[in-house]
């Protein structure tokens, strides 16, 4: 099964961009995952092709149409039915590696992309359109946030990447950052790689690689952190034991 992309952009010639080259290129050329650009300003309803309008209530900025929006979203719709319809806001639900594998195990995904002030708010819940962030930042548009998302899924598409376990061995798979990585030189500029990988004993390498991995996600990343021991902490069965009174 081919996974399908669609992005709905004022700014098609963005893609495939860089996802025209090295794995997700030569991906696209093998057929293993397709990518269709719709212009959103072709569902425009009047002869100026007008995506916009100027913000109710008042304010700066402009902010995209939810008509055209809708009829941009049914075409899409149409080209593939099962694929989920995401749109890229800053006041989206945050991306995680868990749901990239979700969309990646799936037919595909449309992405909706936008610009100005963002998009009239009835389009989430009259088109069922799920916000995703890819951080709280702001970008000038939901294009470089769309390439983000298409790269992570499409590596993780069976047969894109050398190894199977590159893509298990990673940061954020298990909850917590990867380990540190080294290769030759075994010294540079007075810096050695640790004894313990050099030393060929693979149950000193996992543990090593296991400590590391704690200590670097509870260093410099405390929310994965708590996160991940709070899940650990949790009954088996994952629910909650009730306190008797």
């Amino acid at each position: 099964m081919t996974f399908a992309a669609t992005i709905l952009t004022l700014y098609p010639e963005m893609f495939p961009g860089p996802l025209g080259v090295s794995l997700a290129g030569r991906a696209l050329g093998e057929g293993k995952w397709s990518l269709d650009t719709v212009q959103i300003r072709d569902f425009a309803i009047d002869r100026h092709k007008t995506v916009d309008d100027t913000p109710a209530g008042g304010g700066a900025g402009m902010v995209l149409r939810v008509d055209v929006l809708a009829s941009a979203i049914d075409h899409a719709r149409g080209l593939h039915p099962a694929c989920p319809v995401l749109a890229m806001t800053p006041r989206g639900k945050p991306l995680s590696q868990e749901r990239v594998r979700e969309l990646a195990a799936g037919p595909g995904v449309t992405v909706l992309c936008g610009r100005f002030e963002g998009f009239d708010e009835r389009i989430f819940e009259g088109r069922g359109v799920e916000e995703v962030s890819v951080g709280d930042i702001v970008l000038s548009g939901g294009e470089p946030a769309a390439l983000m998302l298409l790269d992570a899924c499409i590596r993780l598409l069976p047969g894109v990447m050398g190894a199977a376990s590159s893509g298990t061995e990673e940061s954020f798979e298990n909850g917590l950052l990867e380990y540190p990585h080294y290769t030759r030189p075994a010294e540079w500029e007075g810096r050695t790689i640790p004894e313990v990988l050099r030393s060929g004993d693979h149950a000193k390498i996992a543990a090593w690689r296991k400590q590391r991995a704690d200590e670097d996600t509870r260093l410099r990343r405390p929310d994965l952190w708590e996160r991940h021991t709070g899940a650990r902490a949790q009954p088996a069965s994952g629910a909650r034991r009730e306190t008797k009174e």
